[in-house]
């Protein structure tokens, strides 16, 4: 994993699609988890405190003593910390928009073992907005074309799977998911695009730093499996930009 930010109480990595962040009774054969490298990068103990999927790549933050972590885990669990996240997402998305739509438990039968399998779904919210569109002239589906938009989402609470399920949820899947997306669009873009991944990526945290209270910005360009399949994409932009700014968080 690529080290973006490290100081006295924390560390941010960006870290790949497809790496575990620890050993879950999932992925049985897996023997790489995000965990055990950052602890071999920084050559100390680490804590997590937040969560990314393992198909999700992108900034991944870490505590680096138990008392940094309680305050962190805290900010993330009261909403304190903005999350920014990149996706391209099947379908035209309206510009912007919120998805208010109560999520149930998703548990890891490893790491969730305490937690109530039976607890009513729990109020999530998902801010969107829209970057640009594109309409290819390649038939999925039942339809002539395949129409899809680049988002950015801003989950504001953090359920499992949130904006996976949420972007679902107002029918327009990321693609590329596997769990909770269209397989004829992953399909498509594995022929068309060479992309084997799932198009969610974590581009940006900004908090207040535990410690001395200033504002921390964090950011990582999506990873390049992600950006080239965005670049080769003939996208109508809604606010023009230049190549160089398409790639920024």
């Amino acid at each position: 994993m690529e080290l973006l930010y490290r100081d006295e109480a924390l560390a941010a990595f960006h870290k790949p699609a497809g790496l575990l962040m620890h050993r879950s009774a999932i992925d049985r054969h897996e023997t790489r988890f995000a965990l055990q490298e950052a602890r071999d990068a920084l050559e100390q103990r680490v804590y997590p405190v937040h969560r990314l999927d393992k198909p999700t790549s992108g900034v991944l933050l870490f505590a680096l003593d138990p008392r940094v972590a309680g305050r962190l885990t805290l900010a993330f669990t009261a909403g304190r910390v903005r999350k920014t996240y990149r996706a391209v997402v099947r379908g035209f998305t309206a510009v912007e928009g919120v998805c208010h739509h109560p999520l149930g438990e998703m548990l890891d039968p490893m790491t969730d073992r305490r937690a109530d399998p039976h607890k009513d779904p729990q109020p999530a919210a998902t801010a969107y907005r829209r970057l640009a569109t594109v309409e290819l002239p390649h038939a999925v589906g039942p339809y002539a074309t395949a129409r899809y938009s680049l988002v950015e989402a801003s989950p504001r609470t953090g359920r499992r799977h949130q904006i996976r399920r949420h972007m679902k949820h107002i029918a327009h899947p990321v693609v590329g998911d596997t769990t909770h997306g269209d397989g004829r669009h992953n399909a498509f873009f594995r022929e068309r695009y060479g992309c084997r991944r799932l198009l969610l990526a974590a581009v940006r945290l900004v908090l207040a730093h535990p410690l001395r209270g200033e504002t921390l910005v964090i950011e990582a360009p999506p990873a390049p499996d992600f950006q080239d399949v965005v670049d080769a994409i003939p996208w109508q932009w809604d606010v023009p930009q230049s190549s160089a700014d398409r790639a920024k968080p």
